[in-house]
């Protein structure tokens, strides 16, 4: 602990990671939120009415926390992490900017009209108010991953003689492959966490007899979109994902796959244990010729092992690489798995009266937020030991005035800061919970 870029890189992974709880339930039910609304305009419904202004209340919460913890992670870029500022300010500026300047001003105006203009505007300009907080969000959600998919496959930039990268063209940042189904998988994964916990407070109300008709609604709007989504968000958002990282950091395929040695026709490993000191995977559960098959379409297809490339070159912490992947996948394979057996006793009219069900959608919504943080890992311990890959190593990154003391000493102060944050929140959160959906709508009249 009294190494500098240790303490800085867990600053950001600490602070990255708090944050991120927040926004991807936004990002997922700006989406539902819109749907409900939409079904209420049209309808003219007022229990939809109502069910949407229970979920904008919770979004309110969200969005507030999100706020609050998003902006000291972007000051660190000045901070802990100076000379990557100097040397990648003229790029990830732009879309750091554009996010700040554009989408995150375009939600959280039209977030201020949905909650506090409900009964002063008409229903379509209300609605109209719910379709552009969606699109703020999710262009919020673009401009982020444009950042973090340069830092991954940088494009469109060449290094000035004093060694500061400049932009040398906007539309080739913003039209790098590595984005789009970076963003789809991401985005995808947002509506599942949304949809988990959306359905998990249903089946709350369902099983404590309360506001029964919105537990029915939240089950149903919840287990649809989550099936779709989860099924999505493997193929083929997650499976394009894996292809651009085979093609473009083969050393971290490897890694994320515990997979040493380059053969042909590689297996796939269920779980293992990577040992370090041999280089080999213990206790393996394969599955023959998959890895090939998956990643490049063909039985026989040779898959390069780590041993290929330099150890320099290596992630900095294989094990924590290939746990987080897999947790990843294995979660999201158990969350198919809920949605899909929820998705078809809704079909047959059982899910409402199926209580073990109920208790596994209510005991389930936390999956997707572990996931997701095990997914970021995935993609961040990946790219190591670059901070932009190829192009500038993470030890060359940090800020060199800023000491290990110091740094220690704010990552503790954040983590007394957001102790008092998450107590705050959860209290809100259950207030909410528990005045339930029958409390005032948020909308006027039609």
């Amino acid at each position: 602990m009294d190494s500098a870029l240790v303490i800085d890189r867990l600053h950001f992974a600490f602070t990255v990671t708090f944050h991120y709880i927040f926004p991807q339930l936004t990002m997922g039910l700006a989406l539902l939120i819109l749907i409900l609304k939409t079904i209420a305009w049209r309808r003219h419904d007022e229990h939809y009415e109502r069910a949407a202004a229970f979920w904008i209340r919770i979004f309110g919460v969200n969005f507030a926390l999100g706020v609050v913890t998003g902006i000291p992670m972007e000051f660190q870029f000045g901070t802990n992490w100076a000379s990557f500022a100097k040397a990648a300010g003229g790029v990830i500026g732009q879309t750091l900017a554009m996010e700040g300047l554009f989408s995150f001003f375009l939600e959280s105006t039209f977030l201020g009209l949905l909650v506090y203009g409900a009964k002063r505007l008409p229903a379509a300009l209300h609605w109209f108010s719910a379709l552009m907080v969606f699109v703020g969000s999710w262009l919020s959600g673009f401009f982020i991953i444009a950042t973090d998919a340069w830092m991954q496959h940088p494009v469109g930039y060449r290094v000035a003689p004093d060694g500061q990268i400049v932009l040398t063209s906007f539309t080739t940042l913003l039209g790098n492959p590595w984005i789009y189904w970076q963003y789809a998988h991401n985005m995808t994964a947002a509506v599942v966490t949304a949809s988990f916990v959306m359905a998990a407070l249903g089946a709350f109300y369902l099983l404590n007899d309360r506001y029964l008709a919105y537990a029915r609604t939240f089950l149903r709007t919840g287990v649809i979109a989550g099936c779709i989504a989860t099924l999505i968000m493997i193929f083929p958002t997650g499976d394009r994902q894996g292809h651009m990282v085979a093609e473009s950091q083969p050393i971290t395929l490897a890694g994320m796959e515990g997979h040493f040695d380059t053969m042909q026709g590689a297996p796939i490993a269920l779980v293992g244990q990577p040992d370090m000191e041999h280089l080999t995977l213990d206790n393996p559960i394969l599955v023959p010729r998959m890895l090939s098959m998956l990643t490049y379409q063909h039985w026989s297809a040779e898959v390069k092992g780590l041993k290929d490339f330099p150890q320099d070159q290596w992630p900095d912490n294989i094990p924590l690489l290939y746990y987080s992947y897999h947790i990843m996948v294995g979660l999201g394979t158990l969350m198919v798995v809920v949605m899909a057996l929820s998705a078809f006793l809704l079909w047959r009219g059982k899910l409402f009266e199926q209580r073990a069900i109920l208790w596994a959608l209510m005991l389930a919504f936390p999956f997707p937020y572990i996931a997701t943080t095990f997914g970021w890992m995935t993609a961040e311990l990946g790219r190591q030991p670059w901070l932009i890959y190829g192009l500038m190593r993470t030890a060359q990154g940090m800020s060199a005035r800023v000491s290990a003391g110091n740094g220690l000493f704010t990552l503790l102060g954040f983590m007394g800061l957001y102790t008092i944050l998450t107590i705050l929140f959860l209290f809100l959160v259950a207030r909410e919970v528990d005045h339930g959906p029958e409390g005032p709508a948020l909308s006027g009249g039609h």
